[in-house]
């Protein structure tokens, strides 16, 4: 299995929280990221993203998403593992999503641990079972 947590874009400041939209360079950000991924990405995969606009926004860079409430800020790394079928999922899942929520999944999985590591605005993490793949950000593409 692999998996790619991947945050949302850049958006607006305001509320209510859910509805904030992505900006002009939020959308920027998602089409790089989301060509970036196009190139490599297997010919079927899973797209999944939280019911928050920005995520959805984002995700649909690359194509439509399903939505999953789970994926909602404040997602826990057993609610993000569990939508994504980690480990013993078959095939590539991508999920789109919020730090500091996807930053705690990214460092239980690659140290174990539950703690905060920092995911910026657009990038994303594409790991393997025992490999860290591609670590992106929208600033390197």
């Amino acid at each position: 299995m692999e998996l790619i947590l991947w945050r949302h874009a850049d958006a607006e400041d305001g509320s209510p929280d859910l509805a904030r939209q992505l900006t002009k360079k939020g959308h920027k950000q998602a089409e790089r990221v989301a060509g970036w991924l196009e190139e490599r990405l297997p010919k079927h995969y899973a797209l999944m993203c939280s019911p928050a606009v920005r995520a959805r926004e984002t995700a649909e860079a690359l194509s439509k998403p399903r939505i999953v409430e789970a994926l909602a800020p404040g997602a826990s790394v057993k609610e993000i593992l569990q939508t994504s079928g980690w480990p013993d999922g078959d095939g590539t899942v991508v999920l789109v999503g919020h730090q500091p929520d996807f930053g705690r999944a990214i460092a239980y999985l690659v140290s174990r641990r539950e703690t905060d590591w920092t995911l910026k605005k657009g990038a994303l993490w594409w790991l393997a079972q025992d490999e860290v793949r591609a670590v992106i950000s929208p600033d390197l593409l």
